[in-house]
């Protein structure tokens, strides 16, 4: 049999199929689709301090190759999380990686400082590229700001750490080399790309928010260079893939160019049980290369 665990610095996976923030609810909602012991781990909502609304509706569209959103990180806040859904999450038999934003930097160490208390957590995944939300953007576009979260948040805190990247910047190798140098054990490349849509008939934006985030197959592309680019320069720094993943052969692209696990998004919601499915698949996958392991293949796209 294929060995399809993968190792991200201090955070080890039984595979590298997971699901993204904000697309999987607290898991609750997914129970009927799929076993979870099945994934590679979980990553639910963003999780903030405070409790937030979100933005004001409509805060999706859906787009002719993907889906906008500004839901603006709708949350009941962290301590309501670790109250009423941890400890759901952390009986799935699954790694569960909790999702944080925070206003500033001391947000953030606080917020992490508070889930370090809960060893069973497979890792923190910052937030720090959230494109609906004031602020949220402005932390990942910024090396020197990545460099002093990041390195903020390991120190508060024990377990691992997971960047998650804006694709909203010129240089996204600049961004994960300052991610590495504060301390990350991993990046997820990437959050959504800034978008809008517009009626009009009525000469209006559609989104309540004006803009929100674009997903699914329309920014894969950009997300895939964006991967071998973070692979070939920084090649210390383990990544996780998401961005319009909706097949094994997507799951295969993003392995070969350098990431070490995927994450699946706007796909769950037209197919909640896909993640699944790919974690079935990809021992067969491997076969075809002639590899017994997904660490065999990452990062060996030939260029020449």
């Amino acid at each position: 049999m294929s060995n399809l665990s993968v190792e991200l610095n201090r955070l080890r996976l039984a595979n590298p199929i997971l699901v993204a923030s904000g697309t999987f609810g607290y898991a609750r909602e997914m129970e009927a689709f799929l076993p979870f012991p099945q994934l590679g781990g979980i990553v639910p909502k963003t999780i903030t301090q405070a409790p937030r609304r979100g933005n004001k509706p409509p805060r999706t569209v859906e787009t002719a190759s993907g889906l906008l959103n500004s839901i603006g990180l709708d949350n009941d806040g962290l301590e309501v999380f670790l109250a009423k859904h941890l400890p759901y999450l952390l009986s799935l038999g699954t790694a569960v990686i909790a999702n944080i934003a925070g206003h500033d930097r001391e947000e953030f160490l606080r917020m992490a400082e508070r889930l370090g208390t809960f060893p069973a957590l497979a890792a923190i995944e910052l937030n720090i590229s959230c494109p609906n939300v004031a602020g949220g953007i402005d932390f990942g576009v910024d090396p020197v700001k990545t460099e002093s979260i990041v390195r903020g948040v390991r120190a508060a805190c024990g377990l691992p750490i997971i960047a998650k990247l804006s694709p909203n910047v010129t240089d996204i190798v600049a961004i994960a080399q300052a991610a590495a140098a504060g301390g990350a054990d991993a990046v997820t490349l990437t959050n959504t790309l800034q978008g809008m849509a517009i009626d009009w008939r009525r000469r209006r934006p559609i989104l309540g928010n004006v803009v929100g985030g674009l997903s699914g197959p329309a920014i894969k592309p950009v997300v895939l260079r964006m991967v071998h680019q973070v692979a070939r320069r920084v090649p210390q720094l383990p990544i996780v893939a998401v961005g319009g993943i909706a097949s094994i052969d997507d799951v295969m692209e993003f392995l070969v160019a350098g990431a070490s696990a995927v994450q699946i998004g706007t796909a769950n919601f037209y197919n909640p049980g896909l993640a699944g499915q790919l974690v079935e698949q990809l021992g067969e996958s491997l076969r075809q290369l002639g590899a017994q392991s997904v660490t065999e293949i990452v990062g060996t796209l030939q260029l020449a």
